[in-house]
């Protein structure tokens, strides 16, 4: 789906009507379900920009719609149509999160006005000069819908001066994020400057982040800029900020609250205009219970806290991911891979990855680098990921896991065509709606997806 495109939700088969025409007459790409349940569906195959939904559905209703939505993807706004008589429970739901709601019968003007609010909300449109809609997140690989709503929250938090703390395990891209909304923000001309504090000594990183004056200590030789100052009228990226010793998170702190920084063996201090952005894979609610990270600091590090999911959970990105990492790999070592075998990648969406995106990164590298032809064998993989046996589920866990991400992968490949999937799984198109229907997915939901 696009950014213009809306998940309209109503049991009521005029209303769909009506509204549908009325969005699709203002140059919306509408997507029309008469349920809850389906508009679930529809959300597993791709990200709509806005969700207008009924608030009084048979099964689940609206509200128990905007709640499930709002646990998945939080930065997805939702406009609530209401009759007249559930007016009070809209508002109760505005201050639950939903974007706004609209009483039936509606007017048209108000709908449309609301829905380009939220829709230039979830594109995350941006101040001049930060950066094209597509440029600031060049890097960032991914088909996930998972992803797309952390990067939505990340271009709406990217143009406030406020202070960002990334969490995520290691190798899922936190670096990555943080240059993608420094890219975003009204800084984006100024510099950005990533510091990596576990990887540098302790008794360098005083020195390194604050900077030092000629003859402050023995070795100290010439005037060197901190870090910090370097960073001046842009942006900071503290990696690993749950490394820092806790004598060097009080003079870090004393920076952030006076907006100035006083180099090692200097008699005054320097102004300094940084936005901080900072990032760990520590658990730091451990960390500051047991007195190894300073709390005061936390709270004014982590004033919007941004989560990066694991490659595991976001297996719809590890094809597209492979697929860009071989290209640039091949070029880089002039190697003949041009692509994985079937089976290969097979193996690439069924691995742990505990490593995630820097281990995939570095599986790539390897099999580019053996492969003796221009597809690359599953045995090379497999050699690559050296993964032990992980403990198994059910049998019927499995095979409902199975099967959902079958039917939504080969959806995905056929755009929505039923005879074409049905054709590819070797079943006929009545027991591949069988099948569909089982598991609650609409062909129409994937041919909007793929365009």
């Amino acid at each position: 789906m696009n950014g213009r495109t809306i998940l309209l939700v109503d049991d009521d088969p005029d209303i769909l009507k009506l509204v549908s025409m009325r969005l699709t007459g203002a140059g919306y790409e509408v997507v029309t379900v008469d349920s809850a349940e389906r508009a679930l569906a529809a959300l597993a195959a791709a990200r709509p920009a806005l969700v207008i939904t009924d608030l009084r559905m048979g099964g689940m209703d609206g509200l128990a719609l905007f709640e499930a939505i709002h646990r998945q993807a939080p930065a997805l706004p939702v406009i609530v149509l209401t009759a007249h008589g559930t007016i009070p429970d809209a508002v109760a739901a505005t201050k639950r999160g939903v974007f706004g709601f609209l009483p039936k019968p509606f007017d048209g003007k108000l709908l449309l006005e609301q829905v380009e609010q939220a829709c230039r909300l979830s594109a995350g449109v941006s101040e001049p000069g930060s950066g094209d809609a597509g440029e600031w997140r060049r890097d960032i690989v991914t088909r996930s819908p998972k992803m797309e709503d952390l990067l939505q929250q990340a271009r709406r938090v990217a143009q406030s001066g406020a202070s960002v703390f990334i969490r995520g395990a290691s190798g899922t891209g936190k670096e990555l994020l943080a240059r993608a909304i420094h890219r975003a923000s009204p800084r984006a001309q100024g510099p950005f400057v990533a510091v990596n504090c576990a990887a540098i000594p302790e008794g360098l990183l005083e020195s390194e982040l604050f900077g030092h004056r000629k003859g402050a200590f023995t070795g100290a030789n010439y005037d060197h800029t901190g870090l910090i100052p370097a960073a001046d009228g842009g942006t900071l990226f503290l990696d690993e900020i749950g490394d820092m010793p806790v004598s060097l998170q009080a003079k870090l702190l004393r920076v952030l609250q006076e907006r100035e920084v006083r180099p090692v063996g200097a008699a005054q201090a320097i102004p300094v205009d940084v936005r901080v952005i900072s990032a760990t894979h520590r658990d730091i609610d451990a960390e500051m219970k047991e007195g190894r990270f300073r709390e005061d600091l936390y709270y004014r590090l982590n004033v919007v806290s941004l989560e990066l999911p694991p490659l595991s959970e976001r297996r719809e990105d590890i094809v597209p991911l492979a697929a860009h990492f071989l290209k640039a790999t091949a070029a880089n070592y002039k190697g003949s891979a041009e692509a994985f075998a079937p089976e290969a990648l097979d193996l690439l969406l069924a691995a742990s990855w505990p490593g995630n995106v820097r281990q995939l990164l570095n599986v790539v590298e390897q099999v580019v680098a053996l492969s003796p032809s221009g597809i690359i064998p599953a045995s090379l993989v497999q050699q690559a990921l050296r993964e032990e046996p992980q403990p198994l589920a059910s049998l019927e866990e499995s095979r409902r896991a199975f099967e959902r991400e079958y039917l939504v992968r080969i959806l995905r490949m056929t755009g929505g065509n039923v005879t074409q999937a049905a054709k590819l799984a070797q079943r006929n198109r009545t027991e591949f709606y069988k099948l569909l229907e089982r598991h609650a997915l609409e062909p129409k939901l994937f041919k909007a997806a793929k365009r």
